[in-house]
């Protein structure tokens, strides 16, 4: 049976907002909020999750699609941290195998580097050490000759050699939806395109939020009896609606991605970039299940507006980008020209005056606490009310971090208890249940039957379809048949990577909560990054079938289809 994640969902979740009172009340939709989510109901709390654009909307769908143990950590010692992040990398790649796949990384050597080759194995070895040797291939060293038979177009002026490792890619955004679908079987309330609007109080205790549905305007009173602030980049803008002593915690800094057509820089794994100016590093990510194929290149680090939407992809953030990849590539002569598309991304870093050795960003009556570093990618603390505020964060260790989260929020909550009442704390909570797989449907075993029962049957499944969804598949090709003849009246051939692509977007509307049709392009498949075109061409044929899925008019039709247009220019 398809697992309905749909806007029917979205309808169920609103109206339990209104009637129930929920153990915690989970402020954002990303990937720390979703994971929040998910560990909080598999321990048998009860929860609610709101998030004010589209889920991922922000940070966790403009990242680089990476799962990685943090190889940058040896260098400081930091050997807990790489540990726990190539754990973590190991599990997703069983427990997430149809959007984490192991990727070989290429890091080439050169004279002047501030790193010597002997230096560089031994750390290899020990990343290979730290993961227990449970890696999807061990490290390798290659000499000069072997480098540029693997990669002819790499820069010969230098060149000492390298070595091969591996770490993972990822579908980001997929990753959000599948675990909070996840966490919404278990019991939790989920909607996307409801924002937290304001606190409300009891005694000292925040009870609750007022939200607002974006999609008919209207207020719901969320009761909770505990709320966590997983607001990644707009952490700031919740923060000043707990209390106006609020101090500012982020000094965000933006990342830049550029995407070029994978004929256009044929690399056969990641390379590894080192900026001769300012030492940083930068990836080149190849992508061959993007649509036709597409390289990730990225990211910078630099200064941006406090207002994560004002946040903007440069001509010098291009240039830098280009710059660096002209001189890694030199013979692909890489233009402006070249790029598919880009994104930009904010990093929700610390440093704001919360960091400045002042109080917290409580009631003067509030004591702070003593904020809890839980690593170096994220920041927990107590706010105003009983709340918990997250901020910061890293893909391979959500899960790890969202039980550290859960059992914080827990442990003040006792407290709270102990000292002023307040609600009562829950009894009988299980252990968090999390290191089993998002997505049954999506196993190796799942995927093996759906094979073997597509043979039976003399179907042939696109290897890209079963990638993506696994045993869904059969569900996306049984819609594809239901509405073949609507769909030959329409654009009738798929753009290249994206079979049964009609199909593709009423599974997502009906399993991944798609409600517009930006949702589609920008998260659910990469149609807008892969392609020059942002895949506008079938933008008609897919709004006619939106409107269809959610029983809506011709006028509607339109006004969506003119929304999605708006969304593409602006990006």
């Amino acid at each position: 049976m398809l697992r309905e994640f749909s806007f029917r969902a979205r309808e169920n979740s609103l109206e339990r907002f209104r009637s129930e009172v929920f153990d915690i009340l989970v402020i954002g939709g990303g990937i720390t909020g979703a994971a929040v989510a998910r560990d909080a109901i598999s321990r048998g709390l009860s929860v609610a999750l709101v998030e004010r654009s589209d889920f991922a909307f922000g940070t966790s769908s403009r990242s680089s699609k990476l799962i990685h143990g943090g190889l940058r950590y040896l260098q400081n010692m930091e050997f807990g941290l790489v540990f726990e992040a190539l754990f973590e990398r190991s599990l997703l790649l069983k427990t997430a195998s149809h959007v984490v796949k192991p990727l070989p990384f290429y890091l080439p050597v050169f004279r002047g580097d501030p790193h010597g080759r002997a230096l560089l194995a031994t750390g290899l070895w020990l990343y290979d050490l730290l993961a227990l040797f449970r890696a999807p291939g061990f490290h390798r060293g290659l000499s000069r000759r072997a480098m540029l038979t693997e990669i002819p177009f790499l820069r010969q002026e230098g060149l000492k050699g390298g070595f091969q490792y591996f770490d993972a890619s990822m579908w980001d955004d997929v990753l959000v939806v599948e675990t909070l679908r996840s966490a919404q079987q278990g019991g939790a309330a989920v909607a996307n395109y409801v924002e937290a609007l304001d606190p409300f109080w009891e005694k000292d205790q925040i009870s609750g939020f007022y939200v607002r549905d974006r999609e008919t305007d209207a207020s719901i009173k969320i009761q909770a009896k505990r709320t966590v602030i997983c607001a990644g980049p707009w952490t700031d803008k919740v923060g000043v609606k707990l209390s106006t002593q609020w101090k500012r915690w982020l000094k965000p800094s933006k990342g830049v991605h550029l995407v070029f057509d994978l004929k256009r820089i044929p690399v056969p794994g990641a390379v590894v970039m080192t900026h001769a100016q300012d030492g940083r590093i930068a990836f080149v990510m190849p992508r061959p299940d993007f649509g036709a194929g597409v390289v990730i290149i990225g990211t910078t680090d630099g200064p941006t507006s406090l207002d994560p939407e004002q946040a903007e992809v440069s001509p010098e953030d291009i240039q830098y980008l280009l710059d660096l990849t002209n001189r890694t590539f030199p013979k692909l002569q890489l233009t402006r020209e070249d790029i598919l598309s880009t994104y930009v991304g904010v990093r929700p870093l610390m440093g704001g005056e919360h960091f400045v050795g002042s109080e917290n960003a409580g009631d003067k009556e509030e004591t702070a606490t003593v904020l809890q570093k839980v690593s170096r990618e994220h920041h927990m603390d107590r706010g105003p009310g009983g709340t918990v505020v997250v901020a910061g964060g890293k893909y391979t260790t959500h899960r790890k971090m969202a039980e550290e989260i859960v059992n914080f929020t827990l442990k003040a909550w006792r407290e709270d208890c102990s000292n002023n009442g307040g609600p009562a704390f829950p009894l009988h909570l299980r252990k968090p249940k999390t290191k089993v797989s998002i997505n049954l449907q999506a196993s190796e075993k799942a995927v093996a039957e759906c094979r073997e029962q597509a043979s039976g049957l003399g179907m042939d499944i696109p290897e890209d379809l079963l990638n993506r969804y696994g045993a869904d598949c059969f569900y996306i090709l049984e819609m594809h048949k239901e509405k073949a003849k609507a769909a030959a009246a329409l654009k009738s051939e798929d753009p290249e990577g994206f079979s049964y692509l009609g199909a593709r977007l009423r599974y997502a509307i009906r399993s991944e909560m798609v409600m517009h049709l930006e949702d589609f392009y920008f998260r659910r498949v990469p149609l807008y990054v892969s392609r020059k075109d942002h895949g506008l061409p079938w933008a008609e044929s897919l709004a006619q079938i939106w409107a269809e899925e959610r029983g809506l008019s011709e006028s509607e039709k339109n006004t969506e289809l003119e929304r999605l247009k708006q969304h593409v220019q602006k990006n």
